[in-house]
Order: C-alpha cells, then sequence, then structure tokens
C-alpha cells in the first residue's frame, strides 16, 4: 500500500509565497517521475510541474518563473516552492509520482489534494 500525503496549501494574498511538500510512503521501491497537478473550479487537471528521478523539470509555461518543484530521492519527497502567486493559481494541487512497489508492480499515484487559494 502506497499514500502520497501533501501539505503546505494555505490562504495566502496576491504577491506571496507557499511552500507545498508531499511525501511517498509505504510498499515502495523506487519513484520516477514525481509532479504537481492542480484543478480549479470548472476546469480540466493541468500539470503544474514535473521532475524525473535525475532532477529533469518540466513546467507550465503560466508558472515558470514563480515556480519551483524539487525533490529528495533519499526520503521520497517532492515540494513546489510557489512565489509571486497570483488569484489564476488558486486551485486544488495534488500529488502525483510514478512508483515502483516492492512487489515491482507499477503504479500512478496521486495524493488527496491541498487547497491553494490566493485572494486579490
Amino acid at each position: 500500500q502506497v499514500q502520497l500525503l501533501e501539505s503546505g496549501g494555505g490562504l495566502v494574498q496576491a504577491g506571496g509565497s507557499l511552500r507545498l511538500s508531499c511525501a511517498a510512503s509505504g510498499s515502495i521501491f523506487s519513484i520516477n517521475a514525481m509532479g504537481w497537478y492542480r484543478q480549479a473550479p470548472g476546469k480540466q487537471r493541468e500539470l503544474v510541474a514535473v521532475i524525473g528521478r535525475g532532477g529533469v523539470t518540466n513546467y507550465a509555461d503560466s508558472v515558470k518563473g514563480r515556480f519551483t518543484i524539487s525533490r529528495d530521492n533519499t526520503k521520497n519527497t517532492v515540494h513546489l516552492q510557489m512565489n509571486n502567486l497570483k488569484p489564476e493559481d488558486t486551485a486544488v494541487y495534488y500529488c502525483n509520482a510514478q512508483i515502483i512497489a516492492r512487489d515491482y508492480s507499477g503504479m500512478d499515484s496521486w495524493g488527496k489534494g491541498t487547497l491553494v487559494t490566493v485572494s486579490s
């Protein structure tokens, strides 16, 4: 059994910063890509940022220059530093991880989400 637990969401004024964290736990052998997605009311879930095991990153154009994704492979954690937040960043943010379990099965795992609200 594998779990992803997000933390760090909250209410912040436009221009402020938040740092999201996600910890993977359970029967994990290794983790390939990890990333953050978000879903705003009435919109599709979209990729915000992804980071490969070797550190290669990719960002949505809307967050480039403002958000930074990082990971610690020894702790099975991934983080998203969000700076200069805008009201349009308001969404539920979900952690995603491509996990190889100890029984060698692969799975695309999701956290339950953490709410980020940016006021103007």
